[in-house]
């Protein structure tokens, strides 16, 4: 497996954390790779899981050159900690999941190259996401890792590595959980609902002091309520 490759260098070997490409192509891109971050990040929060976004992922000891930088990557049973890159060798772990925020221009890098070799990695899943509805049909396509080694179409959009349903929503993806079907918030819905559940709490505050107000008169001029 390309896991196992090492080349054995007779100096130190310096890996990048970073380069001059943007960091996504089109805002669309943007904000759907923050989106998914955000909402992956917060469900996997208890999970001895980390989740990295646009950060090298270098497959070959001694090779820096060999090295992507996918949109999302999964990776669990590793420590949890800030990384500048991901280096499989000293992880221990390749990531279980990823997933790259697709277009026109990058189908052919994304579709081939990339499947190609995250299959030889052993990733499990495998998605692409495709902002703009550009090329991958209903924006959403998957792969499972088989046991046999190679990739198969996933054709109901379920994650069994996240245990969620992803659906793709306008130029965003969104996932709901697989046991009960609750969508996960995005940081937009997430602040909706949190501005929704304070302005009712103080409701309810201003309501109680509104009928405490009430007892009072009604004390002042009857007495205490009959018990």
């Amino acid at each position: 497996m390309v896991t196992n490759l090492k080349i054995s260098p007779e100096t130190e070997i310096f890996y990048p954390s970073e380069d001059d490409e943007p960091l996504a192509e089109t805002h669309e891109h943007l904000l759907a790779i923050i989106n998914t971050l955000t909402v992956l990040t917060h469900y996997l929060a208890e999970q001895s899981a980390i989740i990295l976004s646009n950060q090298f992922l270098y497959y070959v000891e001694g090779l820096p050159s060999a090295r992507v930088a996918p949109d999302i990557m999964v990776i669990f049973d590793v420590e949890p900690g800030i990384r500048n890159n991901y280096k499989v060798w000293e992880e221990g772990q390749v990531p279980k999941l990823i997933i790259e925020m697709t277009s026109q221009g990058n189908k052919e890098n994304d579709y081939s190259f990339k499947k190609n070799l995250y299959e030889q990695l052993s990733v499990e899943e495998y998605w692409l996401f495709d902002p703009r509805g550009e090329w991958v049909p209903e924006q959403l396509l998957g792969y499972r890792l088989q046991a046999e080694g190679f990739y198969r179409k996933i054709t109901n959009n379920y994650s069994e590595t996240l245990q969620l349903n992803l659906v793709p929503e306008g130029s965003l993806l969104t996932f709901y959980r697989g046991d009960n079907g609750e969508k996960l918030l995005i940081p937009e819905e997430l602040w909706q609902a949190l501005e929704a559940e304070t302005q009712a709490r103080q409701a309810a505050e201003q309501k109680a002091v509104e009928l405490e107000m009430m007892l009072d008169r009604y004390r002042n001029q009857f007495g205490d309520l009959p018990s």
